[in-house]
């Protein structure tokens, strides 16, 4: 279930966190009015929004380097 972060440049995971944030809230309102497909969606986009957090974190710390 790892997303592919490993290789992942600075703008390419800012980029995909909006992507996956607009992704997350399309799929709370579809929850709210009752068209869930596959409720297990938003947990996953869930981690991976986690995941490109902890991406962005590692840049600003300087972990990683472009």
């Amino acid at each position: 279930m790892k997303y592919k972060t490993e290789k992942m440049s600075q703008s390419e995971a800012r980029a995909k966190l909006e992507e996956m944030t607009k992704l997350y809230m399309d799929q709370r309102f579809n929850k709210v009015l009752g068209h869930v497909e596959n409720p297990l969606e938003r947990r996953i986009t869930r981690r991976k929004i986690a995941q490109l957090k902890t991406v962005l974190r590692e840049y600003e710390l300087g972990r990683r380097k472009d």
